[in-house]
């Protein structure tokens, strides 16, 4: 471990101090816990961010949208506005977060979205609004205690898995290790497409599951890039010799190493999560792009970034550039798929204000 971490872990001593004191409050009921007549699934992590949270809740639309009525509900994080709102086609990431958006850009019409940072005030809203909703999706709900899913889900990413990692600043968690234990499902995301039994017996020892926990493995797939801001498809024939990705996602390392395989050469510009461009960032951008001395080259965002630019009155900065960004879609691994899906739909189906 290099030494300027070593120098902060009494600060991460203290932040865990603090964060065990307030689950202590929620444990012994100073702090109150609100449960629902109606089926809850929480979708969190114990890291910063960059575990597949949001493609994972995309896989659960999926799952659930054609047969049940269902509804997200999110902080918003990154908003403009505050308290309880619906998301409709007139949002943007300032109105809803970036997020929100991009499920009601994928599932408009399907599903409703809205956002609160009040969790347990969001369901009231959402129950009082449609009597026959079914099922509500929490995302990133794992440290909001006010509010008890019935399914909590926690994600961790293979390459980083919480039990080897530390507590903010020193790593990259922002609770406790021995909070995974209220999971009832633990995802593994962002391994390889082919994984081998080594691997998850490996992972396995690692996260030392209690007995009541299920394990699941899953993978990304990336799809067809889409041409931005007019939403055309694109597939290339051939190699491109040049990639410019910029993005401002938590880790965008699994991204880059998948646009390695489709260029020649790969220029990476890294933002914060949740980062607004401004305008001397698309500039940047611009100027990169002009600056390569190639004749075959595209400039490449994530999904999520897209959703922060799709409005931005800077957009303008990267007019008649081949600008595209390429939507991901979670799955899961052989029989875990059958398998999760069992466990989902038997727990909507115990748990239904109808049955």
């Amino acid at each position: 471990m290099d030494s300027w971490r070593i120098i902060l872990f009494p600060f991460a001593w203290i932040v865990g101090l603090a964060i065990r004191f307030r689950h202590w409050l929620f444990d012994v009921g100073v702090l109150e816990t609100h449960s629902f007549d109606i089926p809850l699934i929480g979708v969190g992590n114990l890291s910063m961010g960059g575990t597949g949270k949001t493609p994972f809740v995309e896989y659960l639309i999926r799952m659930f949208y054609k047969d049940h009525k269902v509804s997200v509900l999110s902080r918003g994080y990154g908003r403009k506005t505050k308290g309880f709102l619906f998301g409709n086609q007139f949002s943007n990431h300032e109105d809803i977060g970036d997020e929100p958006m991009q499920y009601l850009r994928k599932f408009d019409g399907k599903i409703k979205v809205a956002v609160d940072e009040d969790r347990v005030e969001g369901v009231r809203n959402l129950s009082e609004d449609d009597a026959n909703l079914e099922i509500v999706l929490l995302d990133d709900s794992f440290q909001h205690r006010y509010i008890k899913p019935g399914l909590a889900i926690l994600l961790t990413d293979i390459h980083k898995l919480y039990n080897e990692d530390y507590l903010f600043p020193v790593g990259g968690l922002r609770d406790v290790v021995t909070q995974a234990k209220r999971a009832d499902i633990v995802i593994v995301t962002k391994t390889n497409k082919v994984l081998s039994p080594i691997t998850k017996r490996r992972v396995k020892q690692v996260l030392r599951l209690l007995p009541h926990q299920s394990l699941y493995f899953s993978y990304i797939s990336y799809g067809k890039a889409i041409s931005f801001p007019d939403g055309s498809e694109h597939s290339w024939n051939q190699k491109v010799r040049t990639i410019i990705m910029f993005a401002g996602i938590a880790n965008s390392y699994p991204f880059q190493e998948y646009l390695r395989d489709l260029c020649t050469e790969l220029i990476v510009l890294d933002y914060p999560d949740h980062y607004l461009f401004r305008r001397k960032d698309l500039q940047t951008i611009r100027k990169i792009f002009d600056d390569t001395f190639s004749g075959n080259k595209i400039i490449v965002t994530t999904e999520k970034d897209a959703m922060r630019l799709m409005n931005s009155e800077y957009l303008s900065e990267l007019k008649n550039l081949p600008l595209f960004y390429i939507p991901i879609v979670m799955k899961m691994h052989g029989i875990d798929e059958a398998n999760l899906s069992n466990q989902l739909k038997k727990y909507v189906k115990e748990n239904s204000r109808n049955r």
